[in-house]
């Protein structure tokens, strides 16, 4: 990984945090997440217009995506009607990488060396001692469940966009379409299961979600480029360095506890970036 690369993918990090918090702080979180989800398609029509139309291969690839996209999203919004920022974000992203290095172990998908190797589990033992207070802390476990989920979801999306964005050969166009997609697929989903309520009524929430999406775009843009120039399980693992800027800001912004094993556990993620950097 360069040095250009591992940056993009540290500001990729912050972005996705922030667009994390402006979830947790809406009132209806779902409400919040559909205003996300639309700004991302429309800003994903954008760019699409200005690229060449996928070849016929890429298509599944960005149909899964899109799914996959969907179950994410209403996992993670539904897990932030239950619990922190600072709780529910180390929960949702941990196990990603873990299953991304799994599966890219398994099906030899990315030559990962040994401190490569050895940074990623690091890192995954920071967010298992970032997440472990849901046990101790009296905090609602109903969170779980939906933050498990989403952990899966981002490990699916993970691999499928890394895989189609190389052989799509245009990660930006790759990333606009596959927005579009899942706005495709979030949208009835969503109103079946929340109905027309769901629908922001203000133009406050629409702006909240609006500029949500255009952080989250921005990062997962980066991060799918990123996976075209770097082993996906090293850019899967960096990425969760975001977890230390979800905390800062739940602590900052949210006032919620930063408690001594929130300390040791970022000490914990912050080495794992650094092995994976040797």
């Amino acid at each position: 990984m360069t040095t250009a690369v591992f940056l993009a993918v540290m500001a990729a990090a912050v972005l996705h945090a922030l667009w994390n918090a402006l979830i947790r702080r809406g009132a209806d979180k779902q409400s919040v997440m559909l205003a996300l989800t639309l700004g991302n398609a429309l800003t994903g029509l954008c760019v699409v217009a200005m690229r060449p139309w996928p070849d016929p291969q890429i298509w599944v690839w960005i149909a899964a995506s899109g799914l996959i996209h969907t179950m994410y999203q209403l996992f993670l919004a539904y897990a932030y009607e239950q619990g922190d920022l600072s709780r529910v974000y180390p929960l949702a992203r941990g196990g990603a990488p873990m299953i991304v290095l799994l599966v890219s172990v398994v099906f030899a998908l990315d030559p990962v060396t040994g401190p490569e190797v050895g940074g990623v589990l690091l890192l995954g033992v920071g967010l298992a001692v970032m997440a472990r207070g849901v046990f101790t802390s009296g905090e609602s476990r109903r969170m779980l469940p939906f933050a498990a989920g989403s952990a899966c979801a981002t490990a699916g999306y993970t691999l499928t966009d890394g895989i189609g964005a190389r052989i799509g050969g245009d990660p930006i166009a790759y990333t606009g379409w596959l927005l579009i997609a899942a706005a495709v697929f979030y949208l009835p989903v969503i109103l079946a299961l929340r109905g027309r309520a769901v629908v922001p009524r203000t133009a406050r929430v629409w702006g909240v979600g609006l500029v949500a999406g255009g952080f989250s775009f921005m990062a997962y843009g980066i991060v799918v480029w990123a996976m075209t120039q770097a082993p996906i399980a090293l850019v899967a693992a960096l990425r969760e360095t975001s977890i230390l800027f979800a905390v800062l800001i739940g602590w900052w912004a949210f006032n919620e506890r930063m408690s001594p094993q929130k300390g040791i556990a970022a000490g914990l993620i912050v080495a794992g970036v650094v092995l994976t950097r040797l």
